[in-house]
C-alpha cells in the first residue's frame, strides 16, 4: 500500500469565526435600523427590499420570529453599501468620535460666518451647493446684530441647526 499525503488546498480567506462575526455585526446593524425612529430612518440609501424587512421586523412580536427575521436582514445588508450605514449611524451616536467631529466642524463654520460673513458664505456655498446664500446671508446678519447688543444667541442657533440640516 502506498501511503501518500495529500496536502488539503490551502484557505487564504477569513476563518469561520470571523465570517460568524462579520455575519453577528450586520445583524446587530440591522437591530439598530429596527429600533431607529422612522425619521431618521429615511436618511439612509437602503435597497427597497431591506426597507421593507427594517418594516416588517418592526411588525412582528414573536421574539423568535423577531430573531430569525434579524438574521434575514443581516443576510440583506452583506449586498447594500455597509460603509455608508456605518457611517451614518456613527454621526448619530452623539458619544461617537465622528459625531463629535462633525459637531465641532459645524460649530466652526457658524462661528467663521458670524466673524467674517460673505467670503465665509462664499466658501460653505461652493462646498455645499444645496445651501441658500440668501438665507445664510441673513442668519448670519442676525447672529451679528444680536452679539451687538448683548442678545441671547437665537440666530447663531437657527444658523448652527440650518448648516447641520444642509451638511446631513
Amino acid at each position: 500500500m502506498i501511503d501518500t499525503e495529500i496536502d488539503p488546498p490551502e484557505w487564504d480567506g477569513p476563518s469561520k469565526s470571523q465570517l460568524k462575526r462579520d455575519s453577528q455585526a450586520l445583524q446587530d446593524m440591522g437591530a439598530q435600523l429596527v429600533d431607529m425612529p422612522e425619521g431618521k430612518l429615511q436618511k439612509f440609501d437602503l435597497p427597497e427590499n431591506l426597507k421593507e424587512a427594517i418594516y416588517e421586523a418592526r411588525r412582528l412580536k414573536s421574539r423568535e420570529a423577531k430573531r430569525r427575521h434579524l438574521q434575514y436582514i443581516g443576510k440583506l445588508m452583506r449586498t447594500a453599501d455597509t460603509e455608508f450605514i456605518t457611517h451614518t449611524l456613527e454621526k448619530m451616536d452623539h458619544q461617537s468620535q465622528t459625531y463629535r467631529q462633525h459637531f465641532a466642524q459645524l460649530e466652526n463654520w457658524r462661528d467663521r460666518l458670524i466673524a467674517q460673513g460673505s467670503p465665509v458664505i462664499e466658501e460653505f456655498v461652493q462646498q455645499h451647493p444645496e445651501a441658500d446664500r440668501q438665507q445664510l446671508r441673513n442668519l448670519q446678519r442676525q447672529a451679528n446684530r444680536e452679539r451687538e447688543s448683548k442678545k441671547p444667541p437665537a440666530a447663531a442657533r437657527k444658523l448652527f441647526a440650518y448648516l447641520r440640516e444642509i451638511t446631513e
